[in-house]
């Protein structure tokens, strides 16, 4: 099946919801086995006990989501990823999700800075892999190889393929974002199980934004990212703005209007 042909547009509210998340709706597709994902204007952060509507917001972390995925998938990093729709969805392929936060740390800030006593900014002497266990009532919390294995979260190879797919993933991305004058300072994936037949594989899903990237300007060490939003320093729509266009996915004259914050009650 060519999951590529043009698809027939059915409007939002004749859609089938089958997920909704903090920053995105999940439909269901036009052909079996296909998603539509969409990309809300919600900034939440601290598991949703912090909430604004950034409008436009959606409509960036979808384009430059796309504008990564579709490299991943060029260099032969498997992804959920088929194209996107239009400005705010993605078709994407149906897979079955781990419940795993998989964060790449390679520069010390947030929680491994707390939690260490490091100084935000200190380079890590290698890249560090960590997981979190996704469940909003208990906040999330670290795990080790031996909880997620232990608890039938994920079998060791499907580690293996996890922690071999966020290494390959940090090496483009650092080399992406060190090209147009960004420091990656950390990032989050999440994986999911793909089933073609009796055949199972590893593969991206979600997003990559900067909802789910820490990105520091190399000049400045200006965050640009969503810490913009956790930390109440604002301009977050124009750091994400700056980002896309430093990848030439947005032009002076194309950007998404947005009146800024709006305050959800």
């Amino acid at each position: 099946m060519d999951f590529l042909s043009p698809t027939r547009y059915v409007p939002m509210n004749r859609r089938r919801r089958i997920y909704e998340g903090k920053g995105k709706i999940l439909y269901e597709g036009p052909e079996p086995g296909t998603l539509i994902q969409h990309f809300k204007d919600d900034a939440t952060a601290f598991n949703n006990k912090k909430h604004e509507i950034i409008d436009g917001k959606g409509v960036l972390n979808n384009r430059i989501s796309e504008y990564i995925f579709n490299h991943l998938n060029a260099i032969g990093i498997p992804t959920h990823f088929l194209r996107r729709m239009n400005m705010r969805e993605q078709l994407v392929r149906e897979v079955e999700m781990i419940p795993l936060e998989v964060v790449v740390r390679n520069v010390a800030a947030g929680s491994l800075s707390k939690r260490l006593g490091l100084e935000e900014g200190t380079q890590l002497p290698r890249s560090i892999i960590e997981f979190y266990y996704k469940n909003d009532e208990l906040d999330d919390p670290m795990v080790s190889e031996e909880h997620i294995t232990a608890f039938g979260w994920c079998a060791p190879q499907e580690m293996d393929d996890i922690m071999a797919l966020a290494i390959r993933v940090n090496d483009f991305l650092s080399g992406l974002f060190l090209g147009v004058g960004i420091r990656l300072v950390d990032f989050k994936i999440e994986c999911g199980r793909m089933w073609e037949g009796d055949m199972m594989r590893i593969v991206v899903a979600d997003e990559i934004s900067p909802d789910s990237c820490r990105l520091w300007d190399i000049q400045s060490n200006e965050k640009m990212d969503k810490d913009r939003f956790r930390r109440d320093l604002g301009g977050m729509l124009e750091a994400y703005q700056e980002v896309a266009r430093r990848l030439g996915i947005l032009n002076d004259n194309d950007r998404p209007a947005g009146s800024g914050p709006v305050l959800v009650k």
